[in-house]
């Protein structure tokens, strides 16, 4: 099956490493499902404490991240993040 037909989990494998943009794509997409608000405005630079995301919510945002693109994060990873960028950094150092 070509690799544009594959569902979306599939394709983040099976292409090469996702772009920036498109983890943050991926982030707004996932943080909409779970919270269930409209994150399509939030920015690298944006706090996640400024989005109404309580730590369980930011859980199942960080443990769909990892499915979707098949990495693992560890917990003790977790206590620096702040903002969007911080996630994103530290998924992109899981996909290196």
């Amino acid at each position: 099956m070509p690799a544009t037909m594959q569902p979306l989990e599939h394709r983040e494998t099976a292409e090469a490493r996702p772009t920036r943009e498109r983890l943050l794509g991926l982030f707004r997409e996932t943080a909409s499902e779970v919270v269930e608000k409209d994150f399509n405005h939030a920015t690298e630079p944006t706090a996640i404490s400024e989005m109404a995301i309580d730590s369980l919510g930011l859980l199942e945002i960080i443990g769909s991240l990892e499915r979707r693109l098949r990495i693992q994060i560890p917990d003790d990873s977790l206590s620096g993040i702040e903002t969007i960028g911080d996630l994103l950094d530290e998924v992109e150092k899981r996909l290196a």
